[in-house]
């Protein structure tokens, strides 16, 4: 099938009249489960097949999508119509950042494959899981989500680039809702992997784990308002530096954005020698692992923030050449019916020397915050929510709290990180990533603990 799309791709390219063109096809099965309680709401096995065109002319992009992969060439056509009927009217010199053209066949490198485990076993595993949190005491109700994907994706272009890539994509959450008067809170155990569905089995002792902190919640007092020392664990940490440090370093809206490239300057310190932030498409394995982007370009591991500096930012061909700076492979779309734009795929700060304990030591009164639910992020200011929390009192894990909220400048908050723990974890959930209408696109993270100065946070005033 690959050499048969190949030459299938080759014909379509030479209709191109644009300065530049690509195709990309995809065909994707997909399972979906979701359980409500004891209600079953949704189970559904999904093929799709579908493809796009997109042509660059005089600085003017054409795109077109389409679900049949006949007459390939009049969608190049029209594409390049587009790009054309665009270009001639901006009439701007965008040019691409030089790629040696490649072709490859990625074959799929999977432990346990996830689409070729039968419906009935995932229903079965996931039906346990939810009468296990159904019969955790004071818990009420359940909230069970799964899917997997299995993908075959060819991208050329008209420069000479060929590739093949089979991938596997599963992610689930397993949560459990508690509720006591008015008040209604929910913890989950959450699991994600692109090579192996062995990651979903043996959870029993995460969501038990999960259904008696969403118990204790039920009883937790309110943080009350203020500044306090912070200990993010891992799974928060990472959050962190991917949503209020790795979007702003997207150069495409970066390049757009005049205050905040220069905040983002290559050079600008934001942190001591110890902070260093980056992303990688090749470490794993990860839900943001891949061998090429959706431009055909190989990925790499790319420092963002080194020794406390700025050093580096995401980019695709198109970003780079406009900035000056080196290729990065962060071009990604969603699936076939968008072009592809400038990700994160693994957003992380790397480890450094400190144990938790260490962190803990001094603190007469902090906050201990672990995983998290996701946050808002506006232009370098943030807002977090965490899914658990604890009191630190005289260098020890107190009492949890809730309602806890952590706001702050991003950069500030990244000169106050003054201890980066050695317990590296990556993390990843079910969920992803989204930006201009392109969501969830698989991602992951990785931190150690970290530990955080002056970081204010919501809660009860007192």
């Amino acid at each position: 099938m690959p050499t048969d799309m190949r030459d299938l791709m080759s014909k379509g390219l030479k209709c191109s009249t644009a300065e530049y063109c690509e195709i990309r096809i995809e065909e994707t099965d997909e399972t979906s489960v979701r359980f409500r309680g004891n209600d079953i709401e949704l189970v559904s096995q999904n093929i799709s097949v579908g493809g796009n065109v997109r042509a660059l002319h005089k600085g003017g992009w054409g795109f077109v999508s389409f679900n049949r992969l006949d007459n390939l060439a009049e969608k190049v056509e029209e594409a390049c119509a587009q790009a054309k009927l665009l270009g001639d009217r901006l009439n701007r010199d965008i040019r691409l950042y030089p790629v040696d053209p490649v072709v490859d066949y990625v074959q799929g490198d999977f432990k346990k494959e996830a689409f070729a485990v039968p419906l009935k076993d995932k229903m079965e595993l996931l039906e346990g899981y939810n009468r296990l949190i159904l019969s955790s005491p004071e818990i009420t109700s359940s909230s069970i989500y799964y899917m997997d994907r299995h993908t075959h994706l060819h991208f050329a272009n008209s420069e000479g680039t060929y590739v093949y890539q089979e991938k596997m994509d599963l992610g689930g959450s397993l949560t459990a809702v508690a509720t006591r008067d008015r008040l209604t809170v929910q913890e989950s155990a959450r699991f994600g992997s692109n090579q192996d569905y062995g990651m979903t089995l043996g959870l029993d002792d995460e969501v038990r784990e999960a259904a008696e902190a969403a118990r204790e919640m039920l009883y937790a007092p309110v943080v009350q308002a203020g500044q306090y020392t912070v200990i993010l664990d891992p799974d928060m940490a990472g959050l962190f530096v991917h949503e209020a440090f790795g979007h702003l370093s997207e150069s495409d809206d970066l390049d757009e954005d005049e205050r905040m490239k220069e905040l983002l300057k290559i050079g600008t310190r934001y942190g001591s020698d110890e902070l260093d932030i980056y992303d990688s498409g090749t470490e794993g394995p990860n839900r943001g692992e891949s061998k090429y982007d959706d431009e055909g370009v190989p990925t790499r591991k790319t420092y963002l923030v080194k020794g406390g500096v700025v050093v580096g930012h995401l980019h695709s061909r198109e970003s780079a050449t406009k900035m000056n700076e080196s290729l990065t492979g962060n071009a990604r779309a969603i699936n076939y019916r968008f072009p592809p734009i400038v990700r994160m795929r693994t957003t992380c700060i790397a480890p450094r020397k400190h144990t938790f304990e260490e962190m803990l030591r001094g603190i007469s009164v902090g906050v201990y915050v672990k995983g998290g639910y996701g946050g808002q992020t506006n232009g370098e200011m943030f807002t977090f929510a965490p899914s658990r929390a604890y009191m630190i009192r005289n260098g020890a894990i107190a009492e949890m709290v809730r309602d806890v909220n952590l706001t702050g400048n991003v950069f500030e908050t990244l000169r106050n990180i003054d201890m980066i723990g050695s317990d590296f974890e990556f993390k990843n959930g079910p969920g992803g990533c989204g930006k201009a209408g392109q969501s969830p696109l698989p991602v992951a993270q990785g931190s150690p603990h970290i530990r955080i100065q002056k970081v204010v946070i919501g809660g009860e005033k007192k």
